[in-house]
């Protein structure tokens, strides 16, 4: 007879049972960060770190876009919104006592405290935006989405106390390897824990049929607004660790441009693959600097061109994306799977 998962399906990612696994993960992040990471060439290592803050805001967009079957187009807003707080306090903390982020203890806690009240800021805009937004279906929601993104960017480029159009420089370098690919992997432990439970279960319902869910008694609206909020703190935090690696914030750095990129990867991956975005977050982030040669000597931008037909010839090939639905787990031996997903036994 075979035992059935109170939660989840039986190849999600699952319980307590995994916890050795990620623990064995952060444990090869935290040796990277301290015996491999010096020895990589700056430029490389650069690639390595917008390749993190992208996996972040992919897996976060996916949770809406993919798993709750919304159409947001306004990430990059929220990005914004988190690395403006979390610089803000960071800059202003330094200003007043340039010591106090010195410390690698106190830094770190300060630099945490900060990237959470960023990330708390993106999601409270996050909720404003979507509780009107998300009574609307389909290209209404993505108009809407779109709108209210260029109206955070807008509104940013009219705040003097943060650098209003001519960005904030002189933001303290706290984004380090190891917090950075930290907050990746407790971004995709949260989002994929979350799927695999009731709350999960509810968006899943809402993405194959919203009539039926509220017919289930799903609070169809409610749970839209909830993916949409934690969909906007996790960008928000990535929005704050961005920040503080590359030192200077831009509003024309979270146009809409970047919402469409963010967007490229969640469908290049597949739209309710959490495999899906982080491969295609790395992806697209290494073919935008291998075009650069390119760029350079031709002296236009290639980037979107480029993008706009990966996603033709993807659409056309694989539909759903290169991952579709289905997790790396789904690939592993039998044997391999059951350890990694907790899977229990036949009996």
């Amino acid at each position: 007879m075979k035992k059935i998962h109170p939660q989840g399906s039986p190849q999600s990612l699952h319980g307590f049972q995994t916890l050795p696994v990620w623990g064995l993960v952060l444990g090869l992040i935290g040796l990277l960060h301290w015996g491999i990471v010096d020895l990589i060439d700056p430029y490389y290592f650069s690639i390595l770190m917008y390749a993190g803050v992208n996996i972040i805001l992919a897996v976060s967009l996916n949770l809406v876009n993919g798993f709750t079957g919304q159409f947001s187009m306004g990430h990059a807003g929220f990005m914004s919104v988190g690395g403006y707080i979390s610089a803000f306090l960071t800059t202003t903390l330094a200003n007043q006592n340039p010591t106090l982020l010195s410390s690698p203890l106190l830094g770190t806690g300060i630099f945490l405290a900060t990237l959470i009240a960023g990330g708390l800021g993106a999601s409270a805009v996050g909720y404003l935006v979507g509780l009107p937004s998300l009574r609307l279906k389909g290209d209404y929601l993505a108009i809407v989405t779109l709108g209210f993104g260029e109206i955070i960017r807008v509104g940013v480029l009219n705040i003097d106390a943060i650098g209003g159009a001519r960005g904030m420089p002189n933001i303290p370098p706290l984004t380090t390897f190891g917090l950075l690919y930290s907050f990746v992997l407790l971004t995709v432990f949260m989002i994929w824990r979350l799927i695999n439970s009731a709350h999960g279960r509810a968006f899943l319902s809402v993405r194959e049929d919203e009539i039926a869910a509220e017919a289930m008694g799903v609070n169809t609206t409610q749970a839209k607004v909830r993916a949409f909020v934690l969909g906007a703190f996790f960008a928000g935090v990535a929005g704050g660790l961005f920040a503080h690696y590359l030192r200077y914030l831009n509003p024309q750095t979270f146009d809409f441009n970047r919402s469409f990129e963010i967007i490229i990867m969640v469908v290049l991956g597949g739209m309710g693959s959490i495999t899906g975005s982080v491969v295609a977050a790395l992806f697209l982030t290494i073919l935008r600097e291998a075009l650069r040669p390119l760029q350079e000597i031709t002296r236009l931008d290639f980037r979107m061109v480029i993008y706009s037909l990966l996603l033709i010839v993807l659409m056309l090939t694989k539909p759903n994306g290169l991952f579709g639905t289905k997790e790396f787990t789904a690939f592993l031996p039998a044997w391999l799977r059951r350890k990694l997903t907790g899977k229990e036994r036949e009996a």
